[in-house]
């Protein structure tokens, strides 16, 4: 569920593309920034670090590039959580 904060950022920017350098999870955005994270040292993103080449690479975006979802893993990320780094809950 989206927060506040979330939906109101996520009505400025979304997600546009995703790629992968080593345990780099790159999110290309909207406004034309691209985020990097670390995802072997982002608490949440732990579920993506373990994840195969294979299983990171069948990603989709949601309607309107809110969140990215990986079908193999059950699992995604919103924009809002990645722009202000929220931990989820």
């Amino acid at each position: 569920m989206l927060t506040s904060v979330n939906k109101a950022i996520s009505e400025l920017v979304s997600a546009t593309g995703v790629r992968f350098e080593g345990n780099t999870l790159f999110v290309l955005l909207s406004d034309g920034r691209e985020i990097s994270l670390p995802m072997d040292r982002i608490e949440w993103l732990e579920w993506l670090a373990r994840a195969t080449p294979e299983q990171r690479a069948n990603w989709s975006l949601e309607p309107g590039g809110y969140a990215i979802y990986w079908e193999d893993l059950d699992d995604g990320i919103e924009v809002g959580h990645i722009l202000t780094m929220e931990p989820l809950a």
